[in-house]
């Protein structure tokens, strides 16, 4: 059985990507169930970052740092990776991660690496706008920046978002600023409190919390690659 399972997944890596485009990217291996590659973020400040990313054929990335040698980061989302490395203008992983390619430094989004991500994310889209037709949606929500204490809109409508605003609000120290969708900053306005009970719910725009807005855990706002006990409930008690 054992083999039989293994042969499967050599069978899964071995067709995810042609030879000749992973001979053009530094560091390629194929592993039972995915690819790996040399990758790297650039600071400014504290020069490059290299890491190893996997690339697993249900759209899962991960990236283990070997920034320096005694480094315990493992299996960083490429957002994460970002963040370790120092990037000062964090929050753009598939523009400043990158891979070498034929000898040069090209971000994630000009190769070949995010097909099946891209492909993932477009299922999950699917399948929340699939959800507005029965079942729970994801209404807006808000977390407050720890400078200047103004709550910010987070939209939840797709897979990316919704990790966005789980990383922020399990962050104790979240500002303004890392919200990468706009460019915020404290100087900008609060919205208005008359504004604020407008949540996206499909049922109310103004409804205050509601089985059909709330959701108390799914596949699109729960992440097996987070350690947060909510996240970590979620993936220990979900029928595979």
């Amino acid at each position: 059985m054992g083999d039989s399972v293994e042969k499967e997944c050599v069978s899964a890596a071995s067709s995810m990507f042609s030879v000749e485009e992973l001979n053009e990217i530094s560091g390629s291996k194929r592993g039972l169930d995915y690819i790996e590659v040399t990758c790297g973020c650039t600071s400014h400040r504290y020069g490059d970052a290299v890491g190893r990313l996997r690339v697993f054929i249900n759209g899962d990335l991960e990236i283990s740092c070997e920034c320096t040698s005694g480094c315990q980061e493992d299996k960083l989302t490429p957002a994460a990776f970002e963040k370790h490395s120092g990037r000062e203008t964090a929050r753009k992983w598939k523009s400043n991660v990158w891979v070498i390619k034929k000898g040069s430094k090209v971000p994630l989004f000009k190769t070949v690496l995010l097909k099946y991500y891209e492909q993932a994310l477009k299922e999950t889209n699917k399948s929340s706008l699939r959800s507005k037709k029965g079942r729970p949606c994801h209404r807006d929500e808000f977390v407050s920046c720890t400078e200047c204490n103004k709550s910010r809109r987070f939209h939840l409508t797709s897979k990316e978002e919704c990790r966005v605003h789980h990383d922020a609000s399990v962050d104790a120290n979240w500002k303004c600023s890392d919200l990468p969708f706009d460019n915020l900053s404290c100087e900008d306005d609060e919205e208005r409190a008359s504004r604020r009970v407008y949540r996206g719910c499909s049922r109310s725009q103004t409804c205050s919390g509601c089985t059909t807005c709330v959701c108390f855990g799914c596949d699109l706002c729960r992440f097996s690659d987070c350690n947060c006990q909510t996240c970590t409930d979620y993936t220990r008690n979900a029928k595979p």
